[in-house]
């Protein structure tokens, strides 16, 4: 058996990088009392969903500021993190990529996701914001014996991508979100959560950034679809909850849906 200890972090980031970076700094701080591994929201080191500077893009490279200050806070608290930024992108300035990072307790960036499902629903564009990436290999990675797989926001909408993930022989996913407040919406996130969890018989962790803009709600779910732990809609607060592989086990031996599949999933690169 293997016990992995998770805490969704939500806040919401701005224009303002120093700011997110102290922000992202004061989730850890609180997250890693309860964690082994955090999970922090898509966008973290920069937003501006009211488009408050038209034409402005703000990125970094992986060997930025914000990964730097990352992996100090790993080292610092003893930590694994997960968190979304925007990846700067040579070939196409105006348009970098949508990318989460992983960093392990020792502060090194272990490998990094870009999006590959891009926002373009419910009157939003991301495309025209961000590169879309190429299909390559999943963020799959172990913690004491629990392995987690990566992926962000709107990849929720996409099953496929789950099962991809899931192919991998994960025990949790981990989701960071910035999902765009509107009608129905917490009522999707939610519903969604919780199908991507019972349909692959694993653990969700959803960390999504907070209101105005976007719903909150980061949250965990079990392999059964039962809610563990609920941020709620406030900034700067954590929900915490424990992967646990005996359970995994169990839910599989009731429900071995997973085994039971005659489809394949196949990647389409529309690129």
């Amino acid at each position: 058996m293997s016990n992995l200890r998770i805490a969704v972090a939500q806040f919401e980031a701005g224009t303002d990088v120093a700011r997110n970076r102290e922000a992202v700094a004061q989730c850890i701080t609180q997250a890693a009392m309860v964690s082994d591994l955090v999970v922090l929201p898509e966008n973290s080191m920069y937003f501006d969903p009211t488009k408050s500077k038209p034409g402005y893009r703000y990125s970094e490279g992986l060997d930025g500021q914000f990964v730097s200050s990352l992996s100090k806070a790993a080292r610092e608290f003893q930590v694994h993190i997960v968190c979304g930024m925007t990846e700067a992108n040579p070939e196409d300035t105006a348009r970098p990529y949508n990318t989460l990072v992983y960093i392990d307790k020792q502060g090194e960036l272990v490998d990094s996701y870009r999006k590959i499902h891009l926002y373009d629903a419910f009157g939003n564009r991301e495309s025209d914001r961000v590169t879309p990436a190429k299909i390559g290999h999943p963020l799959v990675f172990d913690i004491g014996g629990v392995r987690v797989g990566a992926l962000t926001c709107y990849d929720l909408r996409f099953p496929e991508i789950f099962r991809w993930i899931a192919d991998e022989d994960v025990d949790t996913i981990v989701l960071p979100a910035a999902w765009v407040a509107g009608s129905a919406k917490e009522f999707h996130w939610e519903t969604l959560l919780k199908a991507r969890a019972i349909e692959n018989t694993v653990y969700i962790a959803g960390s999504g950034q907070t209101g105005p803009s976007c719903v909150g709600q980061s949250m965990i779910i079990d392999p059964m679809g039962v809610t563990l732990a609920s941020a709620g809609e406030e900034p700067g607060t954590i929900a915490s909850g424990i992967v646990s592989t005996d359970r995994i086990g169990s839910v599989r031996a009731t429900n071995p849906s997973l085994n039971g599949r005659r489809f394949e999933v196949s990647p389409i690169d529309r690129l």
